[in-house]
């Protein structure tokens, strides 16, 4: 009896000591992100902020101990910038079952094609896109982590009646979800101010040559010009064009007018500009410490596509650390009840939408430098 008893006793051991190691080796396993930036294309150099927003944020997570004790890992695929690469990498992460959360693009024409891909998958997604649409069309699962074009239009129409004094004006959009969108919104916003758009232009992503575009805007004779243009390698181009032109019109536009890789294109031709931006490194003192943080680690300064991915990064860890599991619904749940929520972008105050942001930086182009003129917000 003896005997027995001992190998029972001896049994029990092992499992309870086999169950504690397979536990532990749970625990340890890391917690997949994923994310889709562009590694190739046209906006390849956009994609390097991407990455390295999120993965400032994931260091200084795993340093403190990671998620209940488990790192996290970023799953990164390409977008290849084009809408079908986008839904392709979206499709790829979805094989991985391992992976609760995603972020995705800040494209709103690429966000566009992937929302039909996000509901039917019902997990949380990480946008950066500002089409107001895509928070506001019945998507349980898309969380913007940058302010939507509702309030930058706001901003834009404010800014040109009130501080700039001019009510004639001009608008290039491009034509896609973003600058459909943007266009959509700034001319109501317009209007209800006293102002009016005498000229509307459309561009088409990837077009190289401006310059019909750019007589038609000399000939109107516009003193400002509303740019809402989605990438930054097109806006580059129609500036200089612009200016080659003669056009003697002050520029205001969407963030991607304030971006690194436009700035490096437009050159001198942005010189005094104005953008609205939802990032600015003085903004707040976690701005300021965040642009400190990754100026130390990458060598130059952070653009807001680095901005939003490391608050995505950083928000679905609070929301993975207050979820009692790693299911979807649960995450959500969390996800939605983060207010007060003090990121690098700004304060995250997230609705039944899933929007989190309320504000947008007027910024102006000093010489190539970008300094913050005000900070206003507008109501949602």
């Amino acid at each position: 009896m003896q005997t027995r008893s001992n190998w029972f006793t001896g049994l029990a051991a092992f499992v309870i000591v086999g169950l504690s190691c397979s536990l532990a080796m749970a625990q340890a396993k890391p917690i997949k992100l994923g994310q889709i930036i562009p590694m190739s294309g046209e906006a390849v150099e956009d994609g390097q902020y991407h990455k390295q927003g999120a993965e400032l944020a994931v260091d200084k997570i795993n340093a403190a101990g990671g998620i209940n004790g488990r790192k996290i890992q970023i799953v990164l695929e390409d977008d290849q910038t084009t809408n079908p690469g986008a839904v392709a990498a979206l499709q790829k992460l979805l094989e991985d079952k391992e992976i609760p959360m995603i972020i995705g693009s800040i494209r709103s024409t690429q966000i566009q094609a992937m929302l039909p891909t996000i509901n039917e998958a019902k997990i949380p997604v990480a946008i950066g896109g500002t089409n107001y649409a895509l928070t506001h069309s019945g998507s349980r699962w898309v969380f913007r982590f940058r302010p939507h074009d509702g309030m930058s239009a706001k901003v834009v129409a404010k800014f040109i009646i009130e501080e700039l004094k001019q009510k004639k004006v001009g608008m290039v959009h491009a034509s896609d979800a973003f600058g459909n969108g943007g266009r959509d919104l700034v001319l109501p916003a317009l209007k209800e101010l006293g102002g009016e758009a005498v000229l509307v232009q459309a561009v088409n992503n990837g077009d190289k040559d401006f310059t019909v575009v750019a007589q038609a805007i000399k000939r109107s004779g516009v003193p400002a010009l509303i740019t809402y243009v989605t990438f930054a390698t097109d806006l580059g181009v129609l500036v200089r064009q612009i200016k080659q032109q003669g056009v003697d019109a002050q520029l205001i536009g969407s963030p991607s007018l304030a971006a690194v890789a436009t700035r490096n294109l437009g050159g001198d031709a942005l010189f005094g500009s104005y953008a609205v931006a939802d990032f600015h490194t003085d903004a707040t003192s976690t701005s300021k410490a965040f642009a400190a943080a990754y100026k130390a680690r990458y060598g130059k300064d952070p653009d807001f596509y680095s901005a939003w991915c490391y608050d995505a990064v950083t928000i679905f860890a609070e929301a993975m650390k207050k979820s009692p599991d790693l299911k979807p619904e649960n995450l959500r749940n969390v996800l939605l009840g983060i207010q007060k929520y003090q990121g690098v972008e700004g304060e995250y105050n997230f609705d039944q939408n899933g929007d989190g942001l309320d504000h947008y930086h007027v910024v102006q182009n000093d010489k190539g430098s970008i300094k913050l003129f005000k900070t206003l917000r507008v109501n949602r």
